[in-house]
Parts: structure tokens; C-alpha cells; sequence
């Protein structure tokens, strides 16, 4: 396909994405207010004692933060909403570029990979609901916990990112063992390595300093690098009993035969005449793939 061909096809596809994400952005401001009330109730099903006053108060600072507030909550469900559609075109785009077995492969990683990251997200909410009460103890008459809405907001959604983000990791390892570029055996044996980085990371990601945060992200992503490795083990072994069926017991260093019977050559067949080429379709009017719904 010519570049232009390509750059018509990249402008038809951000378009519809665009277009998809600002009717998720009318929504999203619609219920906004329903959404920052979900992402408020961690601190608000604190005790009393670890807030301010006998109800659930978040404070702003300036004139226009809580319309901001509102606009990039409208945001954020714009893009959630709209994922099926953005996320399409994306791989119609890159999709008749690949091939058939690179196509399920990558089927086979967003069906893993949106899981994960919605539990990272989950896991998020729930370290938060914890980490509050540990970050806001029990305070006396004279200190109270007063939280600006934009900073809390953008500290929540922040670590959902980050968590969701962590646990496709293992993901990550198990597509590297699918295109040869890791082998299970040397997964297993950074496996120490592996759980100490992971533990390290969990402790700075995480916003308290207590062992059930950290534990929280550290624990799935340890059981998830295990999992990793078992694929890898069974990836591995599928590939070298493709191998063995195919090359059999040649050896790596000995030239396998071709398996080629020579045939005669044929007479010749004399050239007919020269006919004339009929027009082609415009090249708009050609369907280029499966994929080819661009305007």
C-alpha cells in the first residue's frame, strides 16, 4: 500500500477514535458527579475519627478545580467507555500486517491482559481503602483531615493506573518466551531476583509503608511471574517436539536434506500475442483487507 494509502487509512482511524471518545466524554460529564462519589467512598467509610467532622468533606482550593475535577473524570470514563472502538481501529490498522499466527497471539493477549490490568485496578481501590486508615490515624480535637478533591482523585486514579499496569508484567515475560527471545529455564532461574524486585517495587508504588499494602500488589505479581514460567515450560516443549517431528534427529550441526526429486524440463510453449490491459477499479473503490472500513 502506498504511504498515502497509509496515512488516509492512520487519519480515517484516529478520526472514528476521536469521534468515539467525545461521545464517552458527554457521558462521562453526565455522571460524573455518580463517579467521583464511587472514588470518594474509600475515605468516606472511614471513622470518624480519621476525618473531619461527621461528614464526608473534600475541600477545594480554587474557583475552577472542581470543573476541572469534572472534566478529566469525564475524560478517564470518555476512554473506558470508548476502549471498544478505539481499540479496534487500532488493530485494524496493524492487524493486515501481521500474520495469521501473530494475529492469535495477539487475541490471545488482550483476552489476558484487560483481566489483569481491571484487577490491578480493583486490587488499587481496595489497597487505598486500607492505606487511608493507616495514613489518616485517629487524630485529637485540634487536628482534622481535610482533603482537596483534585489531589485525592488524582492520587487514586494514579495508583489504579500503576497497579493495573504492574500485573500485566508476567504478560509481558510470557509473549518475550513466546517469540524466543526468553526461555523458561532462564526464567526459573531469575526467580529470586524476580520476587526481590517485585517486593521493591510493590513498596514504592504502594502509598503506605505496611506490609498488607505492599503484600497486596507483590503477591499477585509473584504468582503471576510462576505463571509466566509454567507457560514458558509448555511453550518450550510444544516447540521442541514440533522440531524433533520436523528435523527428526539431525543433529544442529549437520545439514538436514531437502527432500528435492529433480524433474525434467518441460518443451517450451511459444508466446501468443501481446493483448491489451483492461482498466483497473480506482484504487479507492479496491478493498485492501478485512479490516478496510476507513472513510
Amino acid at each position: 500500500m502506498p504511504l498515502m494509502e497509509h496515512l488516509r487509512e492512520l487519519r480515517s482511524r484516529l478520526f472514528k477514535s476521536a469521534l468515539a471518545i467525545l461521545v464517552g466524554f458527554i457521558i462521562g460529564y453526565a455522571v460524573h458527579k455518580q463517579v467521583i462519589h464511587f472514588l470518594t467512598d474509600p475515605y468516606c467509610s472511614l471513622p470518624l475519627a480519621h476525618r473531619s467532622g461527621k461528614s464526608c468533606d473534600l475541600i477545594t482550593y480554587q474557583v475552577t478545580s472542581y470543573f476541572v475535577v469534572g472534566l478529566k473524570v469525564a475524560l478517564y470514563v470518555g476512554l473506558v467507555l470508548a476502549c471498544p472502538v478505539w481499540f479496534y481501529q487500532l488493530w485494524a490498522f496493524i492487524a493486515p500486517g501481521l500474520h495469521s499466527n501473530e494475529r492469535r497471539w495477539g487475541f490471545g493477549f488482550v483476552a489476558v491482559a484487560v483481566p489483569l490490568f481491571v484487577g490491578g485496578v480493583l486490587l488499587a481501590y481496595l489497597v487505598v481503602s486500607r492505606g487511608l486508615a493507616f495514613l489518616l490515624p485517629g487524630m485529637d480535637d485540634q487536628t482534622k483531615a481535610m482533603l482537596d478533591v483534585s489531589a485525592y482523585l488524582d492520587f487514586l486514579i494514579k495508583l489504579m493506573v500503576v497497579f493495573g499496569l504492574a500485573l500485566e508484567f508476567p504478560l509481558i515475560l510470557a509473549l518475550l518466551n513466546a517469540a524466543g527471545v526468553l526461555s523458561a529455564k532462564r526464567l526459573l532461574g531469575w526467580w529470586r531476583i524476580a520476587i526481590f524486585l517485585m517486593f521493591v517495587i510493590s513498596a514504592f508504588v504502594t502509598p503506605t509503608p505496611d506490609p498488607f499494602g505492599m503484600s497486596a500488589l507483590a503477591i499477585p505479581m509473584v504468582a503471576l511471574y510462576f505463571g509466566a514460567v509454567a507457560f514458558a515450560f509448555v511453550n518450550d516443549r510444544r516447540k521442541a517436539r514440533k522440531a524433533a517431528a520436523e528435523y527428526g534427529a539431525v543433529d544442529d550441526d549437520e545439514a538436514s536434506e531437502l527432500g528435492y526429486s529433480a524433474e525434467p524440463v518441460d518443451d517450451l510453449e511459444p508466446v501468443g500475442a501481446p493483448e491489451p490491459i483492461e482498466d483497473d477499479e480506482a484504487p479507492r473503490s479496491r478493498r485492501r483487507s478485512n479490516f478496510d472500513d476507513t472513510i
